[in-house]
């Protein structure tokens, strides 16, 4: 991956793209399905404190990644699949996920936890300005995955389930 799939940006720097084609052409995004960029280091692929997987992260949360998105209740990327301004929670999971940052992580579940639309369970998708506006009331992969994240910040830090988001 990293003699073919790396892309020296001159204002980015060194970064993984989503797709190349073998001609020196890149297309960067990420997909909020698992296998994803983000999700390198939880699929064992990248060290989460890879200075690729770090940079290349820090972008998938900007503006260079078309389908991230900021709303009045979460942030987190979408993808092509459900349109745009819509956050998959997967992504938010994910991010949570491959972080060692705790108020990186406490973010993650502020946003999960207001925006489930009074559901108690995670969606495909939700519109980043409105909650209510969601895809698949019932989305056992990223249900599942919510339940492996509870478990695993239990196991190492469990002071921060405590918190009030």
């Amino acid at each position: 991956m990293k003699k073919f799939a790396v892309i020296d940006h001159k204002t980015e720097g060194r970064f993984i793209p989503f797709e190349v084609d073998g001609f020196g052409n890149y297309h960067f995004m990420d997909d909020a399905n698992i296998p994803s960029l983000l999700s390198l280091p939880y699929l064992g692929a990248l060290d989460a404190k890879d200075p690729l997987y770090i940079n290349t992260r820090r972008l998938l949360f900007s503006d260079f990644n078309p389908w991230f998105c900021k709303g009045k209740y979460a942030e987190g990327i979408g993808g092509p699949h459900v349109g745009e301004n819509m956050i998959w929670p997967m992504s938010i999971i994910m991010r949570a996920m491959t972080s060692a940052d705790t108020m990186e992580i406490s973010a993650c579940l502020g946003f999960l936890k207001r925006t489930h639309a009074e559901t108690g369970f995670m969606h495909e998708s939700f519109h980043m300005d409105d909650p209510q506006n969601f895809t698949r009331s019932w989305f056992a992969w990223a249900n599942t995955l919510f339940g492996e994240l509870i478990v695993k910040i239990h196991r190492e830090d469990p002071t921060l389930l405590e918190t009030d988001f």
